[in-house]
């Protein structure tokens, strides 16, 4: 499944918080970064002179470097190719696992892997050089170029598709998209299948994460430049900054050292699922190298490509910290430019530290959210911090007394909660949409989940109860208010089955997603297109809760009977029309 930067749902089997309220897909890297509708659909149950350098850097670090890339190899989290310089000196250049499992051909840094949303910041970046010849500006109306544009984007402007504050829906998360993602296709193609969709919002008003916002960039590219999206990036990027491990990725062609994608399975690595190359398009196809990437910050950065008015531009956030193609935020006091991506097989993630000239990039052939750590790791020994591994953290115990003073419901983000229970002396977390997971404690105020690397921080107040709980995951540190000491609980009731029988029936929560409500044994059943039945529970006559997930359906009615269901689900609240 093509998840771009989103790149994990909120209930994927292996559980994650929200990457960060600004960036997860998870995913992804934006956390919420997963659109709300693709939320339905998964959750119902995201230089030539590269030569490695390490005398440079002390031994101790170098060390250290090498314990955290192998603290993900160990745990068979992570195979891929990692790379960390300061300027032009390479701290660390390696390959790790294999590139391919079948021949036993090791990864290096000269491995090339498919990038999914990194290829965003090149698209930006060919926007802006478009602009500097004077064939665009980022602040005209998309119709402007695009004259049978619908009319709902009469305001959408270049730059709310570069920022994703377009409203324009994201391809990648309509019902169909699955059965789609091995069919060729072309840019008019993509474009039409979102084109006539209504917007999620006004442009310029929200944030929301859009694979689609990025293919109608690289539409317009070709539209304007008279070329192809590949040619264009590779004779106007790629050649001008000596990329030539780069290209956009084909299902056909002879690429040599291109990884094989794989994704874990019941015994160890498995193929990963087809894609045909022409669906991400300009918003997830290019390939690279590790090395690769490097001469393409030192370029980007570097003054080699852009005007300093063009990547200040890009590099500006307009909303929850996103600029254009790049996420731009803060990490221990240091100002960071990143982004993740994500597509069957890979994951991928690379950062630039501009007051240290610090670039740090892993990029993987085995899907999970090992990447994001390890940059983010890595960075941080590279600035000479302390850094924690997953497998050094001790657990301890904490008193009852202690852990009761944590309970309550906290903030992340607007409509998104994090809930903190105790349950048997077992303290829980949940997550608006998702499932509980047990947290443990390395000390009184700092816990971690074992299915997630992350950590969840409480902060006391002048009573010395938890005013606060930070969540640091992913070399983010989110802020949760306390909104209630109290976990509002669901009270389980009976409801005749004569009332249950009355919701049997289909609900459409999308074009071709639907729900089917159903009644075994007197106990009232969901179950989503392609998923499995999960139970339902009442509260009330009218209003249903999965045990499974944080989640709730209430059915609607008229004088004819039940007309629709609405699913709440975190801060989505979706009709369901009955068919």
């Amino acid at each position: 499944m093509l998840r771009f930067a989103q790149h994990d749902a909120l209930g994927s089997a292996r559980f994650t918080y929200l990457r960060n309220a600004t960036l997860l897909d998870l995913e992804d890297s934006k956390g919420v970064s997963m659109v709300i509708r693709r939320v339905v659909l998964t959750v119902w149950l995201a230089s030539c002179w590269i030569v490695l350098e390490g005398a440079c850097l002390a031994q101790d670090d170098s060390a250290r470097m090498e314990q955290v890339v192998q603290s993900y190899v160990s745990s068979k989290k992570f195979m891929g190719s990692v790379l960390v310089a300061r300027g032009e000196t390479v701290l660390l250049d390696k390959g790790y696992g294999f590139a391919n499992l079948e021949w036993d051909i090791p990864n290096s840094p000269t491995t090339k892997f498919r990038l999914g949303s990194l290829t965003k910041q090149f698209t930006a970046a060919s926007i802006f050089l478009l602009q500097e010849r004077g064939k665009l500006k980022v602040d005209d109306p998309v119709k402007k170029y695009m004259p049978d544009a619908p009319p709902a984007w009469d305001k959408v402007t270049i730059y709310n598709l570069l920022t994703h504050t377009s409203g324009v829906p994201s391809f990648t998360g309509f019902p169909d998209y699955t059965s789609t993602e091995a069919i060729p296709t072309n840019p008019e193609k993509l474009v039409a299948r979102f084109r006539d969709k209504p917007l999620e919002f006004q442009p310029g008003e929200k944030w929301s994460y859009s694979n689609s916002g990025y293919v109608l960039l690289g539409f317009l590219i070709e539209k304007i430049s008279g070329e192809s999206y590949e040619k264009f990036v590779r004779e106007n990027i790629f050649g001008p900054l000596g990329m030539k491990d780069s290209g956009y990725d084909s299902n056909s062609a002879i690429i040599p050292r291109r990884a094989a994608g794989y994704e874990p399975g019941d015994s160890g690595p498995a193929n990963a699922g087809f894609i045909h190359m022409s669906i991400p398009f300009s918003a997830g196809a290019l390939y690279s190298t590790t090395e690769d990437l490097l001469r393409w910050e030192q370029g980007l950065f570097g003054g080699k490509l852009l005007s300093a008015a063009s990547l200040a531009k890009m590099t500006t956030p307009f909303k929850e910290d996103y600029a254009c193609g790049v996420a731009v935020h803060t990490v221990s006091g240091h100002k960071v430019i990143d982004h993740a991506g994500g597509i069957e097989g890979f994951v991928t993630f690379l950062a630039y530290y501009p007051e240290d000239k610090l670039t740090v990039v892993a990029l993987s052939n085995l899907t999970g959210d090992a990447p994001s750590g390890i940059v983010t790791r890595l960075a941080a020994v590279a600035r000479g911090e302390k850094v924690e591994l997953p497998s050094e953290r001790k657990e301890i115990t904490v008193a009852p007394k202690i852990l009761e003073r944590y309970v309550g419901t906290y903030q992340l983000a607007p409509k998104i909660n994090m809930m903190i229970t105790l349950e048997g002396g077992q303290l829980m977390s949940q997550v608006s949409g998702q499932g509980k997971v047990p947290l443990f404690a390395t000390s009184e105020t700092k816990f971690f989940p074992k299915v997630v690397d992350a950590v969840i921080e409480f902060g006391k107040d002048d009573r010395g109860a938890g005013a606060y709980l930070v969540l640091h995951q992913g070399g983010r540190d989110m802020k949760a208010p306390r909104t209630s000491d109290k976990v509002v609980e669901r009270k389980e009731i009976t409801v005749s089955p004569n009332i249950l029988a009355q919701y049997t029936g289909t609900y459409e929560l999308q074009p071709g997603f639907d729900l089917v409500i159903t009644l075994e044994g007197g106990q009232l059943m969901s179950q989503a297109t392609g998923q499995g039945k999960i139970p339902l529970f009442a509260e009330s006559e009218t209003r249903f809760f999965p045990k499974v997930i944080d989640a709730e359906i209430e059915f609607f009615k008229d004088d004819k009977g039940v007309t629709h269901l609405v699913l709440h689900q975190g801060p989505a609240e979706i009709k369901a029309p009955r068919r």
